[in-house]
């Protein structure tokens, strides 16, 4: 593997001294001879000769870091984003693999005591925004190996390109904190400057025989229209849609690398579902006419990264997705051609909730697609075989839990093929044949599919049995109800905060001193009243009451009256919170949607 020059080596481990005035960052991998000071007034950065003496005042609190994420100016100062906490969970192209298991935001907002009251008024509720740093999920990273590449564009690279700093290799799509390392790259501080995925990271080592096999499972997710579930659906103006992520599937065995690679992404209409206290929201297409415009630039996008595109469409023909499929089926109708195909394959229908075997059908109809398109393969000498000419992309409504069964289904025929080819299976074997690769390969798949479920739904993926263990289960039917009904209560009453976190971490929303901040955060009319635990404590105070009066009824007719009028109450509340759901659910407030 390459050897990472020094001179473009991240800092691995560093010392934050916690001064009254600045916080200092001293590398903590050898000697040297300046430190980044970060000013605890207004979030400022300069280069230091000597750490600071302490002199009379109390010593400094220290605490390890082992990466800044990068830095987030608000209205009145900036936040500085360190991780805290790591955990090494396997080895990537023969270099370390990080996960993140703790972030933690230090303020450098010292100037906010000089602000007006509205000002800190504002700061204060984006600065709460911010907490939601700490608890994003699936957050991965390397000192040494640019994760945002897949392993073929690795390859390509040419040598002007590997001698780069990480952070300019990176393909911006991918990168996490791209918009909090502005500040940093503005600066010329490359050192820190380290890069961060979300997405997910799954490695598997079997006996295949005499051999051994090493199979990882990388998922990049997309910045371009990140969010939640019900905030973020479809595709922008742009093409850019909802939920994308890319997905490589690595092969390391007998001196031979294999890589296969693969995308989802919501289905790129200009279309969202917001949440109305129902349990499945209604869909709705904004400009229908922009359909065919807009599927273009999303299939144009994907031609140029990744060569001939097979698209899959796994939702329902008929009913309330059947609709957009349609619009979908029909704006592709206008692009299809030599490079871009559309395949329609009903899950539902076809494979109902527990016949999932039946996805053979599907992989009869792309396999000819696949094994012309191939995948990217190096030899014992590191000599390219192969390469990938293309992808299919895959999706269903969420492009989680259909997709991911789909997507495992792909995963599993072309790791046979790469297997069979460099001659460690026969023509006729498959990963059956060995259990214990066949539950490695199944374990790693399932747990891929959770992580990126959790990051865009709040909760594991649904199927996920099927993936895990090749069966639909009792425990899996019950585990999809618990997760569905989780689903129903993070979409309805907590994305909507979580979404505008989002929007601040990438930049989506950037707060400016000429912006109109009270606009942004202050609900006005109706939508400032309402309130669903309110409503549901004056349904249940109504129905005490009507029970109260009509059990009084026997002895006082008046109170016959009064239990129909607690009752028409009760009644005329869950009418009124029915008829105005959006106004009851958590909604983003930053970009706020249509009502």
């Amino acid at each position: 593997m390459e050897k990472v020059d020094s001179d473009r080596r991240l800092y691995t481990r560093m010392r934050l001294w916690e001064h009254p005035d600045q916080y200092v960052i001293e590398p903590a991998d050898g000697p040297f001879d300046s430190f980044l000071a970060i000013s605890r007034v207004d979030g400022s950065l300069n280069m230091i000769g000597e750490l600071p003496q302490c002199g009379s005042t109390p010593a400094p609190k220290m605490r390890t870091i082992y990466g800044l994420v990068g830095m987030l100016r608000l209205l009145a100062g900036a936040y500085m984003v360190v991780i805290t906490e790591r955990e090494c969970v396997g080895s990537y192209l023969g270099h370390p693999m990080f996960k993140v298991s703790n972030v933690r935001i230090f303020p450098c907002n010292h100037a906010l005591k000089i602000s007006t009251a509205e000002q800190k008024k504002m700061e204060t509720e984006f600065a709460v925004l911010l907490n939601a740093a700490e608890r994003t999920s699936g957050l991965y990273f390397s000192y040494d190996v640019n994760l945002t590449l897949s392993i073929q564009r690795l390859h390509d690279l040419g040598d002007e390109s590997k001698a780069l700093p990480l952070w300019k290799q990176a393909d911006p799509r991918f990168l996490w904190n791209n918009y909090m390392l502005e500040v940093l790259r503005d600066n010329k501080l490359d050192p820190y400057l380290l890069p961060v995925i979300q997405g997910s990271f799954q490695n598997f080592q079997a006996a295949v025989g005499k051999n051994i096999a090493d199979v990882t499972l990388i998922a990049r997710r997309c910045t371009r229209r990140t969010g939640t579930r019900m905030w973020r659906r479809g595709a922008d103006t742009d093409g850019y849609v909802a939920n994308f992520v890319e997905t490589e599937q690595i092969l390391f065995c007998n001196g031979f690398s294999a890589s296969f690679l693969q995308v989802r992404g919501s289905i790129p209409l200009l279309w969202e579902q917001i949440v109305d206290l129902t349990y499945k929201p209604k869909f709705e297409v904004v400009s229908p006419e922009e359909a065919p415009r807009v599927v273009e630039r999303h299939f144009l996008d994907l031609g140029k990264r990744y060569g001939s595109v097979l698209a899959v469409d796994l939702v329902n023909k008929h009913g309330s997705e059947g609709r957009l499929s349609q619009i979908f089926a029909n704006s592709m109708q206008n692009i299809v051609n030599e490079s871009i195909r559309y395949v329609q394959f009903d899950f539902h229908r076809i494979c109902g909730h527990i016949h999932f075997e039946r996805l053979s059908i599907l992989y009869d109809q792309i396999s000819d697609y696949l094994m012309k398109h191939r995948y990217f393969i190096l030899n014992v000498k590191g000599e390219k075989l192969d390469e990938q000419l293309g992808v299919v992309r895959t999706n269903c409504i969420d492009c989680l839990d259909r997709t991911n069964v789909t997507q495992s289904m792909i995963g599993r025929k072309m790791l046979e093929n790469q297997l069979q080819r460099i001659g460690v299976f026969s023509d006729d074997e498959s990963i059956h044949k060995y259990p214990s690769f066949d539950e490695g390969f199944k374990i790693m798949w399932a747990n891929h599919g959770d992580e990126i479920s959790i990051q865009y739904s709040g909760t594991p993926a649904l199927k996920g049995d099927f993936v895990r263990y090749g069966k639909r289960t009792i425990q899996g039917i019950f585990n999809d109800g618990q997760n569905a009904l989780a689903r129903y209560y993070l979409n309805n009453f907590c994305d909507g905060t979580k979404q505008d976190a989002i929007d601040l971490l990438h930049g989506h929303y950037i707060v400016a001193v000429n912006r109109d901040m009270t606009s942004s955060l202050q609900e006005g009319g109706l939508e400032a009243l309402a309130s669903f635990p309110l409503a549901s404590a004056l349904v249940l105070a109504g129905v005490l009451l009507a029970t109260m009066s009509l059990r009084q009824a026997r002895n006082d007719t008046r109170h016959l009256l009064l239990s129909v009028v607690w009752a028409g109450v009760s009644l005329s509340i869950m009418a009124f919170v029915k008829a105005n759901g959006r106004l009851f659910c958590n909604r983003p407030r930053l970009h706020k949607p249509r009502q």
